[in-house]
């Protein structure tokens, strides 16, 4: 099984690329930061701007078909905030950073199994302060349905995840961060947060289910019931 993981050099994309791996699957992770790429020791890493159409096309180019492909971008915490309080830039920089390269990615990438991109539970949260987020990680899941009947038979899924304690909480202090960590474990059924191989097992799980396509998997402690 041949895996590319793109944005994963860190957090949920380096945790399912360790698990790939330990499968035995050949993964290659591509990324932005020279410092995490040149880190990453469990697979073949790549610098990788998939903000540039340039570097898309020479990746896709040098990768050949692949089996699966892993789209795990995040837009870091721009776009956080009340809405009246955020710039335009905010805004666009929530779609640009996630929205705009995963069609870019899929749009270059020579897939022959399926495609597995990573949301967010704030496509479906009524929390305020997250609207931006909101609307790029609704828009990913949205277009879930769609890509998977006009790819067919690639198949297309996501993996919503909840609040998973990850890199992306390191623009919070420390004791902000497990604040609102505790804030968020105590909301749920499950009680606690999210680890980042939980996230990464269900990755697993829709890349080897070959009956399941146009799926939105949550995993996010119970978040959708809650």
């Amino acid at each position: 099984m041949r895996v590319v993981i793109m944005g994963g050099t860190s957090g949920i994309g380096l945790a399912t690329a360790d698990l790939l791996t330990a499968d035995g699957a050949e993964v290659i992770v591509t990324g932005r930061d020279p410092d995490r790429v040149a880190a990453v020791k469990t697979a073949t890493a790549a610098s990788v701007d998939a903000t540039s159409d340039e570097d898309l096309t020479a990746f896709f180019a040098s990768t050949g078909p692949f089996d699966h492909l892993v789209l795990a971008f995040s837009q870091g915490h721009t776009g956080v905030g009340p809405l009246a309080a955020i710039g335009p830039d905010h805004i666009r920089a929530a779609f640009e950073g996630k929205v705009f390269p995963y069609l870019s990615c899929i749009q270059k990438a020579q897939v022959t199994s399926s495609i597995t991109m990573i949301s967010a539970s704030s496509a479906r949260s009524t929390l305020p302060g997250i609207t931006a987020l909101a609307a790029a990680n609704g828009a990913i899941e949205r277009m879930v349905s769609p890509l998977a009947a006009e790819l067919a038979p690639v198949r297309v899924n996501a993996v919503s995840p909840g609040v998973i304690d990850t890199p992306w909480w390191s623009f919070l202090p420390e004791p902000q961060k497990e604040a609102q960590f505790a804030t968020a474990a105590e909301s749920l059924p499950l009680k606690r947060v999210g680890r980042p191989t939980e996230v990464a097992e269900a990755i697993r799980y829709l890349l080897t289910a070959t009956y399941v396509t146009g799926a939105i998997l949550p995993v996010d402690g119970g978040f959708t019931v809650a």
